[in-house]
């Protein structure tokens, strides 16, 4: 049994770390300081530490990372921490990334999303050495899996992805315990792609855009952060769950086509009828089955119309 410390602070890291707790010996757990959260803002922990307290496992929580920081391990597992790792102390241990992606495609701070929202067929996830650039290092192993078309989003492909990578650390960390060297491939530069961080404007549903991007939008960002689109009176509906819609299908109206019924257009770029709420793009039309109004729950589009009919 190794004995290692873990860098982690997201749900994915959390998961990595109770994981890696069953089979090994964790001295340490290195994560985020607490943030408030909620209504009254109080300071909650972050996932990581949460698992790391049930299982009894130290913590600290420095706000950065400096040579001042003890680590009591020869390897350290970093799996979503959110701070960089500076020199001296990459010198000091093997730290080792657990990287949800198929690497060098898809570098940087939301490679779930980025897979999604493109349209890859596969990801995957690459355990590698941690060096100064971002997610740079030399892998040591990764194996695919296949995002499902239309199916997938954030919290089920993550959640295959952290099984994943708890199983591919676990393999590694025995591998070395047992005296194996540890083979490293440096990356191929041609195939580097970056998954930026979402932003404000990646949330944002544009009906300029054709229907399958914003419909792999949807499910790249359910449940954790949500898709939105704009209303006529400025404020953002979120979207939760939508699929692609045929526009030639009975009960699909365009925007600005009204009836007798009163349905038709209901805000600019999205129109109603027959208790459906539907998105106009360029090209095709997306159905949006599940929105949150502002200041609201989570609904379906017929509870939805229905408290806002004109």
């Amino acid at each position: 049994m190794a004995r290692i410390a873990v860098a982690a602070t997201a749900p994915f890291g959390a998961d990595v770390l109770e994981r890696l707790a069953r089979q090994h010996d964790v001295a340490l757990l290195l994560t985020r300081p607490d943030k408030p959260r909620g209504r009254g803002r109080t300071l909650q922990p972050t996932p990581a530490k949460e698992v790391a307290e049930r299982l009894g496992i130290p913590v600290q929580q420095p706000a950065r990372l400096d040579e001042s920081v003890e680590i009591p391990a020869d390897t350290v597992v970093v799996a979503a921490y959110g701070l960089l790792i500076p020199e001296p102390l990459l010198s000091r241990a093997l730290w080792l990334n657990v990287h949800p992606s198929l690497l060098p495609r898809w570098r940087g701070a939301a490679p779930v999303e980025r897979a999604i929202m493109a349209g890859d067929e596969r990801t995957g996830v690459s355990i590698m050495r941690l060096t100064a650039g971002l997610d740079s290092g030399p892998v040591c192993l990764a194996e695919q899996m296949g995002i499902e078309s239309h199916r997938d989003t954030y919290g089920s492909l993550t959640e295959r992805l952290q099984a994943l990578g708890g199983e591919l650390i676990v393999r590694v960390l025995d591998r070395a315990a047992g005296g194996d060297p540890l083979m490293f491939v440096e990356q191929d530069e041609d195939g580097v792609t970056y998954a930026e961080k979402i932003g404000p404007e990646d949330r944002l549903l544009d009906p300029a855009r054709p229907a399958g991007e914003l419909e792999r939008v949807v499910r790249a960002l359910h449940p954790h952060v949500g898709a939105r689109v704009a209303l006529a009176d400025g404020t953002l509906l979120g979207v939760h769950r939508a699929v692609l819609a045929d526009a030639s299908s009975p009960g699909y109206a365009p925007v600005g086509a009204g009836t007798d019924a009163g349905d038709g257009e209901l805000e600019p770029g999205v129109a109603t009828r027959d208790g459906r709420l539907l998105l106009d793009c360029t090209p095709g039309v997306l159905e949006l089955l599940c929105v949150q109004p502002p200041g609201g729950r989570s609904m379906d589009a017929g509870a939805y119309l229905r408290g806002h009919a004109r």
